[in-house]
């Protein structure tokens, strides 16, 4: 039986984050502490009344069924409250932010839209 070197037997090396198409590296921190502070609404802030899940659902439905819209804004963050939805993520651009916003208005049950939606740079 051959002997490994000593090399391959040490931990493996901790990855840097992985660079994004800009050549950056991925770094959310200030959206987490932003999140975390519990002064804005979270997916976790999404009511469990039934009416609530079924415009959030609605909503959801609306969007993935537009096909112009990128995968990014088909999974944009959305909270329904009595009526009231909150977009919360990152879209391509500012035609697709204003899109995802007219979709959601649109939708039978909803009488207010809140447009938190950021353009992914």
């Amino acid at each position: 039986m051959a002997a490994l070197p000593l090399a391959a037997m040490a931990a493996p090396q901790a990855t840097p984050p992985a660079a994004t198409s800009t050549g950056h590296a991925a770094d959310n921190t200030a959206v987490n502490a932003r999140d975390r502070s519990g002064d804005t609404p979270t997916s976790s802030s999404q009511s469990n009344d039934a009416s609530d899940v079924k415009l959030a659902a609605a909503v959801r439905r609306a969007l993935t069924k537009d096909s112009s819209l990128s995968t990014l804004a088909h999974n944009v963050k959305l909270m329904a409250s009595g009526g009231s939805v909150t977009l919360r993520g990152p879209v391509k651009s500012e035609d697709e932010k204003s899109r995802v916003e007219s979709i959601a208005r649109s939708v039978a049950g909803v009488s207010q839209v809140t447009n938190e939606l950021e353009i992914k740079p």
